[in-house]
């Protein structure tokens, strides 16, 4: 695990969303840290919050109906939260890289590959036009397009869906960001292209020490490639640990039953466990633990309190009042 310096500080954001039906309580105190060169791993079922927190950061939720009311992200001596949109701008494709899980909806149809990679380029750096042209180039290659020189004049309807999303990644690369923001990246994409995606990655943050946050709901894929894992649930971070801590001892109950309900080659003939019940509805803010209601651990003080993430072992956090090790309340009233 990387024991460089903190390149982005993120201390409890809220953000919600108007809806026809009421405020939705989306993200709630969510806090983590991201060390220079780290690859964390965000993990969690659809609608925990996962991509939502993170777009919170760099305002690319749509606003309204969506807006952060409170928390900070320091990032460069700068609140991220604070920032207008555009001084976002400068941040946004140039210190932190964003790559969007469907590149068919996120490219442009109507310009050249070319003419979107070098647009990062000429917007954040002092490159010339053929300068940005001959990095566009080599940002191809370096992601495994071969025939670079043709493939900028390509329109994005002529590339395959795992090309397009090497294209991706070659624009959050193309400044060299000291941050990038993978949302469900590879969800798309078939098993043998996933692998590749995520090769290119792994390679490309060991050269250029990039911090990477990689969203997902697939532990087996975090698995691989993680230093560190937040686990999320009902818009909160429930527990977060070095990977191999959590895969050999997970501590919250939900992330038990995330690991139980994943297929292993370490546990042939074990049945595959399900979480019963249903996510939260999340139209109130929270007053008690949001997984109370399908933990097989939930006692008085989930359904009164919400627990807070506090530390359990070394650099393992985990929000939960059952110590789960023991078979006993973590905390005295």
């Amino acid at each position: 695990m990387s024991t460089h310096e903190t390149v982005l500080e993120v201390s409890d954001l809220v953000t919600e969303f108007d809806t026809p039906d009421g405020t939705v309580h989306a993200v709630n105190g969510v806090s983590f840290s991201l060390r220079a060169g780290e690859f964390l791993g965000v993990v969690g079922e659809s609608g925990s919050g996962k991509s939502v927190t993170m777009m919170s950061l760099l305002k690319l939720i749509p606003m309204p109906p969506g807006r952060v009311v409170g928390g900070s992200a320091m990032f460069d001596d700068q609140d991220l939260v604070e920032l207008s949109q555009n001084e976002l701008r400068g941040i946004r494709g140039g210190q932190i890289g964003f790559i969007f899980q469907d590149p068919m909806t996120s490219l442009n149809p109507v310009l050249t590959i070319g003419r979107q990679i070098t647009e990062s380029l000429l917007t954040h750096t002092n490159a010339t036009k053929d300068e940005a042209w001959n990095s566009a180039a080599e940002l191809l290659e370096l992601v495994g397009i071969a025939d670079a020189e043709q493939r900028l004049k390509a329109y994005p309807h002529e590339l395959s869906g795992g090309m397009r999303q090497r294209v991706m990644i070659a624009i959050a690369l193309a400044c060299s960001p000291k941050v990038i923001i993978a949302d469900e990246p590879t969800t798309a994409l078939d098993v043998t292209i996933q692998a590749q995606i995520i090769e290119i990655v792994k390679d490309l943050r060991a050269k250029l020490g990039t911090a990477v946050v990689w969203i997902t709901h697939d532990l087996g894929v975090v698995a691989s490639i993680a230093d560190r894992v937040l686990v999320m649930y009902g818009g909160m971070i429930v527990e977060e640990a070095a990977v191999k801590d959590l895969y050999a001892k997970p501590s919250h109950p939900y992330t038990q039953g995330l690991l139980s309900s994943l297929p292993r080659l370490d546990q042939k003939g074990q049945s595959l466990v399900s979480i019963k019940g249903q996510p939260p509805s999340l139209k109130a803010p929270p007053t008690s633990c949001s997984f109370a209601p399908r933990c097989d651990y939930a006692y008085t003080r989930c359904f009164e309190e919400v627990p807070a993430l506090e530390e359990i072992g070394f650099e393992h956090k985990a929000a939960c009042w059952w110590d789960t090790e023991k078979g006993a309340p973590r905390y005295d009233y």
